[in-house]
């Protein structure tokens, strides 16, 4: 059965009548670049042509049914038909009754929305970057996911209207599964503010953020990528705390050196997280260079071999840290330093959900630390 069925009659400039439906399921071929719309075009009731691609823009494809159309010839070629002012008019109207008829949806009934979206998000995503006059709109019927609530969607306007007083930065966080994403130690130090991030999990969401740089004047930043500063959401606690932090950090000087020419090879640089609150340690992308997600997609899509390194993080505040900052002042040549470092290392790949470089090395480097942890 149908999602959404939608009827309607267009008089004015242009004269249409229109029968369109939304399936509850998507088609199977919904992501083969060879697939056609199933929009069916009549001229004064007679049938003309299920075969042009103009009469609906692609992200649209899953739509289906009948439009009969007053103003057209009925003896005008397909090919005259691809580039016809009539045509391309009929195609706003429709996209724009559609859009309207989705929001609508989504205010009167949750559950059929919510059905919708789930089959079709990633598809009308793409109208993002394809169809910038019908951008506003889109985005009213856009939901994500965020670390404000794990079981509903929000919709950008909602989730601005919740953001904190003083903060103009959209967060978001992207990568395949929302549930996965929810762990990420990226997130620690926003989780912890009260600062809720948005968790995009569709492809495509990477592609219309390199488009759209902000929504509603704020704009998007990623979470695993760039310097973070919350400082001005911590609390009187966090700020009486502030002298500790100083000798932390001055603490780990030594520390930060060693892991910096140790892992060398794999890593652009060794900097003391401000993001980080309960693990020890997590990479981020450089604020020059993509992020990285974005990289893994390019990687599989476009075969993208980057020559960047990423940044490794390190919380001063991690018991564990402490005492590797503790022993690299007092010996930096300890062969269990350098053993820690690569731990550090691969423990962060494997958060990342990258492969390790070295998987043997790694599995002898933990059973050492294993056994010497039970002696």
């Amino acid at each position: 059965d149908p999602i959404l069925v939608t009827h309607w009659t267009a008089e004015g400039k242009i004269d249409y009548t229109a029968l369109l439906y939304i399936p509850s399921m998507r088609p199977w071929d919904l992501y083969d670049p060879a697939r056609k719309n199933a929009l069916w075009l009549y001229v004064k009731r007679v049938y003309i042509t299920d075969q042009l691609d103009t009469l609906l823009y692609p992200w649209l494809r899953f739509v289906q049914g009948i439009v009969d159309s007053q103003d057209l010839p009925l003896n005008i070629s397909r090919e005259m038909l691809q580039n016809n002012a009539i045509v391309h008019k009929i195609r706003n109207g429709i996209t724009k009754k559609i859009l309207s008829e989705i929001d609508k949806l989504s205010r009167d009934n949750a559950e059929a929305f919510a059905t919708l979206w789930l089959q079709f998000a990633a598809v009308i995503k793409e109208g993002l970057y394809d169809a910038i006059e019908h951008r506003d709109q889109i985005f009213k019927i856009c939901r994500f996911f965020t670390t404000h609530d794990p079981e509903k969607q929000t919709s950008l306007a909602d989730y601005v209207e919740r953001m904190k007083d003083g903060l103009d930065i959209i967060y978001y966080i992207s990568g395949e599964k929302a549930e996965g994403l929810r762990h990420s130690p990226q997130l620690e130090g926003f989780t912890s503010r009260g600062i809720e991030v948005l968790i995009f999990t569709d492809t495509v969401d990477e592609f219309w953020l390199q488009q759209i740089p902000q929504f509603d004047g704020k704009k998007f930043q990623s979470v695993t990528k760039g310097r973070v500063d919350l400082s001005q959401f911590d609390d009187e606690t966090s700020e009486d705390n502030d002298e500790d932090h100083k000798k932390e950090e001055n603490d780990l000087t030594h520390l930060v050196a060693f892991l910096q020419t140790e892992l060398a090879d794999h890593i652009a640089s060794v900097r003391l997280s401000k993001r980080l609150t309960e693990s020890p340690v997590c990479l981020v992308a450089d604020d020059g260079s993509v992020d990285m997600n974005m990289e893994k997609v390019l990687k599989i899509h476009q075969k993208y071999d980057p020559k960047t390194k990423r940044i490794l993080e390190i919380n001063p505040s991690h018991a564990l840290i402490q005492k590797l900052g503790a022993l690299a002042n007092e010996d930096m040549d300890l062969d269990i330093l350098k053993d820690s470092a690569k731990l550090l290392m691969d423990q962060a790949l494997i958060i990342q959900g990258d492969a390790l470089p070295d998987p043997a090395g790694f599995a002898k480097r933990m059973a050492k630390f294993m056994e010497k942890g039970l002696v």
